[in-house]
């Protein structure tokens, strides 16, 4: 992934170099503060700006990282420093992939802490987009699964984990479906992100449909991959301005 790229995202460029080797190590905690132990399958939660290239996380990624919960909020350096250095790029291409296409994401990732302790994590990312469609930030959640499961063969342990990241990337996809058919929503009725749901939930209730479903006709039928359904359409008229269709 090249360095332009990177800018475009407003990733720091210093992140390739953080992702290089093994001398870089995470960042130490603050002198005389300890670490709290992560707890199992601590569920963490985060958001990247794309516009100020800032994060924010939540108290519990402070803790599944072994960092204080005061410290300062990372940068994108920062943040792959926390990982072992094979898992770095594959962190970053699903950010940047995010940032640039809206795809959201799920990977396991290897958390160095301070300590040199390694946890293993699952890292889940989709999208925000703005009313016209732009990527404006990606959040998602960070999930200790270290010590979630007994001990049981390879094997045993791999299909667990796929199976969990796949209802994860599931679950996800019909996310992202539902906040692209609120934004074609708002465009077509210049109405509020709540409204624009709560039409989503008035078509699901009235065309027996679930809301991810309506969603995805809505942004297939926007794409020019599919037709509305007449029920779906009619609800759609109504709820759109005068001058205004919905294909």
């Amino acid at each position: 992934m090249g360095s332009s790229t990177l800018s475009r995202h407003r990733l720091p460029d210093r992140s390739a170099h953080a992702m290089a080797g093994t001398a870089v190590q995470p960042p130490a905690p603050r002198p005389g503060t300890t670490p709290p132990a992560a707890p199992a399958c601590a569920t963490a939660r985060y958001r990247y700006d794309r516009r100020s290239g800032t994060w924010w996380w939540s108290p519990e990624m402070f803790t599944v990282h072994g960092l204080p919960p005061g410290s300062p909020q990372p940068d994108t350096e920062v943040y792959l420093r926390c990982q072992r250095p094979e898992d770095r790029p594959r962190l970053l291409e699903a950010i940047s992939q995010a940032c640039g296409s809206g795809r959201p994401f799920a990977l396991e990732t290897r958390v160095v802490r301070p300590d040199g302790v390694e946890r293993a994590v699952v890292v889940t990312g989709e999208t925000r987009v703005d009313v016209a469609g732009a990527v404006v930030a990606v959040e998602g959640m960070c999930v200790d699964i270290t010590d979630c499961r007994p001990p049981d063969s390879d094997a045993q342990r791999v299909a667990a984990l796929q199976a969990e990241v796949g209802q994860l990337r599931s679950a996800m996809a019909s996310r992202a479906a539902i906040e692209q058919a609120k934004g074609i929503l708002m465009l077509l009725t210049t109405c509020s992100d709540q409204v624009a749901f709560d039409l989503l939930a008035h078509i699901s209730s009235h065309t027996h449909r679930k809301v991810r479903d309506v969603a995805q006709v809505i942004t297939d039928s926007a794409s020019g991959h599919g037709r509305l359904p007449d029920d779906v359409r009619a609800i759609v008229r109504d709820a759109c301005p005068p001058g205004r269709s919905t294909g």
